[in-house]
């Protein structure tokens, strides 16, 4: 039985989901820089994205993670492109951001936490969770520390994408993409384990 834990890290991405849309970013910066050409490095950035595609679909993986990551890396291929700007194959992932911030922030502060709505289901409580303060205090202490990480990659990369700099920008993307993504799912789940999941009863939503 698949534990609660890894539930958890899948229901956020997990690593299939990382993979998916960090590697075309390092092949679309490794080709701007080999070759310094944006159509090139957009064409490896989709052909890379394709690639992963099909290996998701052989496995029978989730299609939801499989179509998401190939159009998110087909739509920034196509924006560089058709801007001219190579730091706009960026530009999809800070709106991203921008709204993932926003989501995250202000559902925390009306007190229906986006992470209950998303793992209640997957934890098997539902949305009982709402009946009980201690378990809605601990989804919205974890949801604070991903509108932390959306902060802090904005505060960092948006000065960079108004610059120019591709490869501080490409760069600064890999480095808060993989490590902050999985330091704020594994610290959602160190905060969401220490509080016993709510049991559904009949009066529960």
């Amino acid at each position: 039985m698949e534990s609660d834990e890894k539930k958890v890290m899948n229901a956020l991405g997990g690593k299939k989901g990382i993979l998916d849309s960090g590697l075309p970013s390092l092949v679309f910066l490794i080709a701007y820089n080999v070759t310094h050409g944006l159509k090139d490095a957009a064409i490896a950035a989709v052909i890379t994205s394709a690639f992963l595609t099909v290996i998701r679909l052989a496995k029978k993986d989730t299609l939801q993670h499989v179509l998401s990551g190939f159009v998110g890396v087909a739509f920034c291929a196509f924006l560089a492109r058709k801007t001219g700007q190579a730091a706009d194959f960026y530009l999809p992932g800070l709106i991203i951001n921008v709204v993932y911030a926003f989501a995250y922030g202000i559902l925390n502060l009306v007190g229906l936490p986006l992470l209950g709505l998303l793992l209640g289901p997957i934890l098997g409580e539902n949305l009982a969770w709402r009946k009980v303060p201690a378990r809605k205090q601990a989804y919205i202490r974890a949801g604070w520390l991903w509108v932390a990480l959306f902060v802090l990659r904005l505060l960092v990369q948006y000065p960079l994408y108004k610059s120019g700099n591709v490869n501080a920008l490409g760069t600064a993307r890999l480095v808060m993409g993989y490590p902050l993504f999985l330091l704020a799912a594994w610290g959602s789940w160190i905060v969401i384990r220490n509080v016993p999941t709510a049991k559904i009863t009949d009066a529960s939503e």
